[in-house]
């Protein structure tokens, strides 16, 4: 649940990276994104980082999210970009504490936040410093660089880091004075780094007499030459330093440009005062005819026309620099090259890269190298990416862009960006999807790292499944394209019968006749589970005639059986499919085996989350209304949609409660969180709204009585509650707030509004709390609609964008039936395959006489 408190800012100039028009007071756009981007790429590099960003609120209690990304790309990081504040790592403790946080190398990074380093298993030092003024915790600002193993982070750059977060807090405080919310709700900026020390391009201009030889440099030429003040005047010195075939060349296109008249161009080298052999790109043409004559310069100077042609060029040099050079060298080199810069853009290409793409250079530059290169978006190719990106190490690997095709991948990280090596394999002797030969070993030093870090990524992916079904998908996403697998099928052990789980892959009802098979059968998914060794079979062949007779959904290809044991007691058996032969090397054994028992365990305590969810959803059940009151003058329709994620069953609840004195109290409420606890906080604060409601408290007393009872039962949780006291017969109506989104009213034109209602703290937070009553009048023919968060939060959007569209729909529906309005104002959540929180929602109309 969000609270929504009694302080919240009015509408803000600029809500996350959306850029706002300037103001009539001529505030610059995007003020809040430039701030933290001059923030970021000033503090990275201040301490001398290849990379970083900074965390913000995202206006979700205990959320942050990352409001900017410098010199890595967005997409590739995904995963990064949400944080909440009680998880185990370096962000979340940097904001937490209000303490800076340095972590000097892997070892000390593994020593503190292990599941950070699980996340990211590369070598790379990271500084946090919380963004904060005074009391108000903004966020938190990072830095990656370059690891010093064993050797502390100095003093001074930890002094550098503090300053500079410091300076950004006193920044944002400003802003935030200033109205705009300094919170971010949607995706990453992403910055581009600094280029480090690429030189300029430079250009010089002359004046060349063809007769004399005498040349006329202005001081840009002069500068490629290295011969500021030395400079003789002659076209002897400048073809000092060309090669002799160089040479010619230029005297070439200054016979062509003089008979012509017309412009030549040509590329030439010439050996700068660095040694380096720079790219010049001549250009020159014929001057006008004129008559020489000495200038005051010493130079050549225009006089009357003498009628001679062509005895003077004038001309430029362009210096490419030494880049280009290399450049034109890796056209000739039988393997494609490409380069991209640190936000995964490409920025060169050679010939070889086109020819395997299809497609020219110019339709290359600038694409995002997963755009050029789908593979690249596979899970495996980008850890690889990132473990270049962020380790700054040489990376080499396989890939398998399509059937019967594989390329020899290097990737050589730098500060500026990688540089790609791309070589086609005919058959290579180690493929990632299979060993060549059964106990081999891995085929690289990269397969031994991942035979390390798989068992403790997946274990970390199962601590966000909850479900038997969210278990499955986790192994399906992560342990299937790990090894190269096509098939997976569960089985879970109930009462000495194994029944089938989840199966992907498989032909459609293969796996049928092997649903609900006893323990007793002789088939190797039992057998594995009632041995407890796992079982591999490197063809079909093998495991034919292991087990004669039994189905096989393929004449080629490789299986592995893992028994699916939690602490010594059977929950089921995993198969593992693949579509080619393959060995199975000791270190894949091993490293399935271990998933295997990590997976036993996720499916033991989905289990037990099956069972509480039962719980919670008998209890909430029993707890929420089974039918409203039915009243001459008020019509109320209730609609409750559970989440699709964690514990499903949350603490939303709606009540329309009936008075002695014939008021009517409509409630919404949502308690934090999920599960049994928060259904019976719920089911504690119903029945104690309800009891003060019926004994004819007012309305600012009901909830001061809720809040006081919630904080001395102490359940570790808070509630939002809207409470609105309704007379039938007049429409005068009395509501209180603590903490949750405003009501909507329609008015009986169709016109509808968000009602303004004084709030005040959620419930549960502190036992003094007010809670001011707002006078309102529901007229015949009018409306009201209160709801949860739940229904109007979007992941990415400002709820306020969800409220606006929840009133236009509320408005569109007119003068249908209020059942039919209600489905309409849930469709969209109902349809919803990802929905986070449960809602509740509660409808009144108010009539002159029943319709």
């Amino acid at each position: 649940m969000t609270s929504y408190g009694a302080a919240r800012p009015g509408a803000s100039a600029e809500t996350g990276d959306t850029a706002r028009r300037a103001d009539a007071g001529g505030q610059p756009l995007g003020v809040l994104s430039l701030t933290l981007a001059e923030a970021a790429l000033r503090t990275i590099e201040a301490v001398g980082g290849y990379a970083g960003g900074v965390y913000l609120r995202s206006g979700t209690p205990g959320l942050l999210r990352l409001a900017l990304l410098a010199g890595l790309p967005g997409a590739l990081f995904r995963p990064w970009w949400r944080m909440h504040v009680n998880r185990p790592f370096p962000v979340a403790e940097a904001y937490r504490s209000a303490q800076p946080v340095h972590l000097s190398d892997v070892d000390e990074a593994m020593r503190l936040f292990p599941q950070f380093v699980a996340s990211l298993p590369f070598p790379f030092a990271s500084h946090y410093a919380p963004v904060i003024s005074g009391r108000e915790r903004f966020g938190v600002l990072v830095v990656l660089r370059t690891p010093t193993p064993g050797v502390p982070v100095d003093a001074r750059d930890r002094r550098r880091m503090l300053q500079e977060a410091r300076q950004l807090g006193t920044a944002l405080a400003e802003l935030a004075a200033d109205g705009t919310a300094v919170e971010w709700p949607g995706e990453p900026l992403c910055v581009q780094l600094p280029s480090a020390g690429t030189p300029p391009i430079r250009i010089g201009y002359f004046d060349w007499d063809l007769e004399s030889g005498r040349v006329t440099a202005d001081d840009g030429l002069r500068a490629i030459l290295g011969d500021d003040a030395s400079f003789p005047g002659t076209i002897e010195a400048l073809t000092a330093r060309l090669a002799p075939e160089d040479t010619y060349a230029l005297w070439t296109i200054a016979r062509r440009a003089a008979e012509s008249g017309a412009p030549v161009a040509r590329r030439i080298r010439l050996r700068g005062p660095d040694g380096g052999l720079h790219l010049l790109e001549v250009s020159a043409r014929a001057a006008p005819p004129v008559r020489p004559r000495d200038g005051p310069d010493g130079g050549l100077d225009e006089g009357p026309d003498d009628g001679r042609r062509g005895g003077r060029l004038t001309g430029s040099l362009v210096d490419l620099g030494t880049g280009l050079v290399g450049s034109d060298a890796t056209d000739r080199l039988p393997r494609a090259i490409l380069a991209i810069d640190r936000l995964g853009r490409i920025t060169y290409v050679n010939h070889r890269t086109e020819d395997l793409v299809g497609r020219p250079r110019a339709a290359l530059a600038g694409r995002p190298l997963v755009e050029v290169f789908p593979w690249f978006g596979r899970p495996a190719h980008e850890e690889q990416l990132r473990a270049a990106l962020l380790a700054e190490e040489p990376v080499h690997f396989l890939a398998h862009p399509a059937e019967r095709e594989w390329l020899s991948v290097s990737l050589y990280p730098g500060h500026d960006g990688v540089t790609l090596l791309l070589l086609p394999e005919e058959d290579p002797a180690y493929q990632p999807t299979s060993v060549s030969k059964p106990d081999m070993g891995f085929g690289s030093p990269a397969d031994r790292a991942s035979a390390l870090y798989r068992p403790v990524a997946l274990a970390i992916a199962l601590t966000e499944a909850v479900t038997a079904r969210q278990v499955s998908a986790v192994v399906t996403d992560e342990l299937l394209p790990a090894f190269g697998g096509r098939q997976l099928a569960i089985y879970l052990l109930s009462e000495r019968h194994l029944y089938l789980a989840w199966e992907t892959g498989f032909p459609p009802g293969f796996l049928e006749p092997f649903d609900g098979v006893g323990l007793d059968a002789r088939m190797p998914g039992v057998e594995t589970l009632t041995t407890g060794r796992p079982l591999f079979y490197e063809s079909m062949e093998q495991l034919g005639a292991a087990y004669p007779g039994l189905p096989l959904d393929s004449h080629t290809g490789a299986r592995a059986f893992l028994p699916l044991i939690a602490s010594g007691r059977p929950v089921g058996s995993c198969i593992l499919g693949f579509d080619r032969p393959r060995g199975f090397s000791p270190e894949e054994r091993t490293v399935l085996t271990a998933l295997a028992g990590l997976i036993a365990q996720a499916l033991e305590r989905a289990r037990r989350y099956d069972s509480e969810s039962a719980l919670a959803r008998g209890l909430q059940d029993a707890l929420l209304p089974h039918r409203l009151p039915v009243l001459d003058r008020v019509d109320t329709v209730a609609r409750y949609l559970p989440g699709t994620q964690g514990m499903e069953v949350g603490g939303d609840w709606y009540d329309v409660i009936e008075s002695p004195d014939g008021l009517l109290a409509l409630v919404v409420g949502d308690v934090q969180g999920h599960g049994v606890a928060a259904a019976a906080t719920m089911g504690q604060l119903r029945s104690a709204v309800r009891a003060f409601a019926i004994g004819g408290h007012p309305p600012q007393e009901v909830l001061r009585d809720t809040n006081r009872l919630l904080i001395a039962l102490d359940p570790g949780q808070f509630a939002s509650c809207c409470y609105i006291v309704l007379d039938p017969e007049t429409g005068a109506a009395q509501a209180v707030r603590a903490g949750h989104p405003q009501p909507l009213l329609r008015r009986p034109d169709g016109t509808t509004e968000v009602l303004d209602l004084a709030g005040g703290l959620v419930l549960g937070i502190d036992v003094d709390a007010s809670y001011p009553v707002t006078e309102a009048r529901l007229e015949p023919g009018a409306a009201l609609a209160l709801f949860t968060d739940g229904l109007v939060e979007r992941a990415g959007h400002d709820i306020d964008e969800g409220i606006e569209q929840l009133r236009r729909a509320f408005s569109a529906t007119g003068s249908i039936p209020l059942a039919e309005t209600a489905d309409r104002l849930i469709r969209d959540a109902r349809r919803a395959t990802d929905r986070p929180d449960d809602i509740a929602l509660l409808l009144a109309a108010r009539w002159a006489e029943r319709p």
